[in-house]
């Protein structure tokens, strides 16, 4: 089967293709905040060219606890096997030419930080989140926004002969002229978090305690902040891109059951595995500033950061751990440390950004590679299991999607993954988020917390945006 390609109209703000199908259960965009600045080479400069939406699965994979259900055309199963393992037995049955985008059709969705329960031994002391653990869209078709060429274009293998025989009603579909989707989002409640002031400094003493005796070097403690809601994630999602823009953004419109949705709303600015070719790479982010409106004061934050000795040595630690992971399924020799401490600034924080390259082993798959290296080790610690085990023992609740990853892995072998953190869902008339920072032994309690509180900023300020005013 040859591929199947339509072009359509581009529009800088992929909003405009992507109302199309929004609110259908499991629509999803992959936004790149559309950074478009010439490459230069450093973290970031690079990102913004794509923007991938996608709607219409023909099979799915959703793991809640122990059990997958997977569906494909009109059956459906369950089965207690390793999720990976699921995943990558039913993407082996679509085999496709490489093509030049990096999607035409394939795997897409999301990996929860909890699905590592599944991959190592961890108390479960906290009760599960109401989404699943890991929830997985197969998709034949594509929209493709390409920044850099300025071009849209819908796409696909053409595997199913479902779209196939739908393609001409996707093409008019995409061609239509656009109406906006008028809706309302509103924040009916104050944000609390599950810790307090003085219980994070509790558990920052127990990190700081562990840290001393040889349990671990690091550890990502985390707190979780709620708040009330109601109406269209969408609306809030739309919004969250105008205040931040990152470039691994994600919005997923995910089924609870026949009759209810919860969004996914990703602002994360952190590549957790990508994979082209043989090409893999990774980027983790350790260390933290926040930005000012001041630029003076804006500098000087950056400029600390970038001496930081405690923070390039937070960043060092998983730089080590990730070449462990990502060498589990890579040549022996091939893992390179590309940069170490490069500065990154977003709209609210400065980061520190490190880049692992290796060449992906022959006889491993990108799934393998994914497994092997989750969760990611700059959100848990180092080692990284024993890391787990102390995030589990002093965080009120499980993480869930918080920590985990977002992306996609396509017929023609390509894939490329996000670190879950900005990340906030909302579900039942609620939406939640995380914000979190490494602890090393040379940590402070009271700045750690308020690093917390910096990351958070840009999801306090879409909610001070939506909130009630009656």
């Amino acid at each position: 089967m040859s591929i199947l390609k339509h072009t359509l109209a581009y529009h800088h703000d992929s909003v405009r293709l992507f109302e199309r199908v929004a609110h259908e259960p499991w629509a999803m965009l992959l936004d790149s905040g559309q950074m478009i600045e010439p490459s230069t080479g450093e973290p970031g400069s690079e990102y913004g060219q794509y923007d991938i939406l996608v709607a219409k699965p023909i099979a799915t994979l959703v793991t809640t606890g122990e059990h997958t259900k997977i569906r494909e055309g009109g059956d459906e199963q369950f089965s207690k096997e390793d999720p990976f393992v699921l995943l990558n037995k039913l993407l082996s049955r679509y085999k496709a030419p490489a093509v030049d985008v990096p999607f035409a059709g394939g795997a897409m969705g999301y990996f929860s930080y909890d699905l590592g329960r599944r991959l190592e031994t961890i108390n479960d002391k906290n009760p599960a989140e109401d989404i699943p653990e890991m929830m997985v869209g197969i998709y034949d078709w594509a929209v493709i926004v390409d920044h850099r060429k300025q071009c849209s274009f819908l796409i696909s293998h053409g595997l199913s002969v479902k779209t196939q025989e739908a393609w001409d009603d996707l093409c008019r579909l995409f061609d239509a002229p656009y109406v906006p989707i008028e809706t309302s989002f509103v924040v009916n409640s104050a944000v609390e978090a599950n810790f307090s002031k003085a219980e994070y400094q509790k558990a920052f003493d127990q990190v700081k305690a562990y840290i001393k005796s040889g349990d671990c070097y690091q550890v990502n403690l985390a707190q979780r902040f709620h708040a009330d809601v109601e109406g269209d994630g969408w609306a809030a999602y739309k919004k969250l891109r105008e205040i931040s823009p990152a470039p691994f953004m994600a919005y997923m419109q995910l089924p609870h059951n026949a009759e209810e949705c919860f969004q996914v709303l990703s602002n994360s600015p952190e590549r957790f595995v990508q994979v082209v070719g043989d090409y893999v790479e990774t980027r983790p982010i350790k260390g933290t500033r926040p930005r000012s409106d001041d630029a003076t004061e804006d500098l000087a934050y950056a400029t600390a950061l970038q001496n930081s000795a405690k923070d390039q040595a937070e960043n060092l630690m998983i730089v080590d751990l990730l070449r462990n992971d990502i060498g589990k399924n890579c040549e022996i020799g091939s893992v390179t440390v590309e940069k170490l401490f490069q500065l990154q600034s977003f709209a609210n924080v400065h980061h520190l950004v490190s880049i692992i390259s290796a060449k992906l082993h022959q006889h491993s798959t990108v799934i393998d590679l994914l497994k092997g290296c989750f969760p990611g080790g700059s959100i848990t610690g180092a080692p990284k299991v024993r890391a787990m085990q102390i995030i589990e023992e002093l965080e009120p609740n499980r993480r869930g999607i918080y920590c985990g990853a977002v992306g996609y892995i396509s017929f023609d072998g390509k894939m490329d993954t996000n670190i879950a953190i900005r990340t906030a869902v909302v579900s039942k008339k609620q939406l939640s988020y995380y914000a979190g920072g490494g602890i090393v032994a040379d940590s402070n309690g009271p700045n750690e917390y308020l690093e917390t509180l910096d990351k958070a900023s840009t999801m306090v300020k879409l909610l001070k945006f939506f909130k009630r005013r009656d």
